[in-house]
């Protein structure tokens, strides 16, 4: 594997190791405030973090929390817990260079091309635009290293 590729890579491990601990930072909050409803969640995450309220970010995840009804917390919660572990594994093996977690890595961003398609379509603006093509990216450049690796035996590479 070239210098270039493993640096890339790495780039967005790290990344997915991100999303992996912000979607932990929910399980926690869930754990630990299991009588609060999602609305009540994002406002003390927003809080916590020393966000600012009128940003964004911050002012989509007060909103979706708004229009999600309320959830059986604890689904919710394994659901995070397992998204943060997917992310996680998905972090470690493209640090170490394991092809099988470009492919997962390909495949978990390709999923939410179509949702941030409609959100382009439906909320134009720069965070969906910029989302968008920065997934684009992520998902050619993973495509790209997986194109220029020779095939090769599955249990050879692990």
């Amino acid at each position: 594997m070239q210098v270039g590729t493993k640096s890339g890579l790495k780039v967005i491990a790290i990344l997915e190791a991100l999303k992996g601990f912000l979607s932990f930072a929910v399980v926690l909050g869930i754990y630990f405030f299991p009588s609060k409803d999602l609305r009540q969640l994002a406002e003390l995450l927003v809080q916590h973090f020393h966000l600012n309220p009128v940003h964004p970010i911050s002012e989509m995840m007060i909103d979706l929390s708004k229009r999600v009804p309320q959830l059986n917390m604890n689904l919710l919660m394994v659901v995070a817990a397992v998204y943060t572990f997917v992310r996680w594994i998905e972090a470690y093996g493209l640090w170490n260079g394991l092809r099988w977690t470009e492919w997962l890595a390909l495949v978990s961003c390709a999923v939410y091309v179509p949702f941030e398609i409609y959100a382009v379509i439906h909320h134009p603006g720069g965070m969906c635009i910029t989302l968008l093509v920065i997934n684009l990216g992520i998902i050619a450049y993973i495509a790209s290293t997986l194109y220029s690796k020779p095939e090769s035996n599955f249990a050879a590479q692990n």
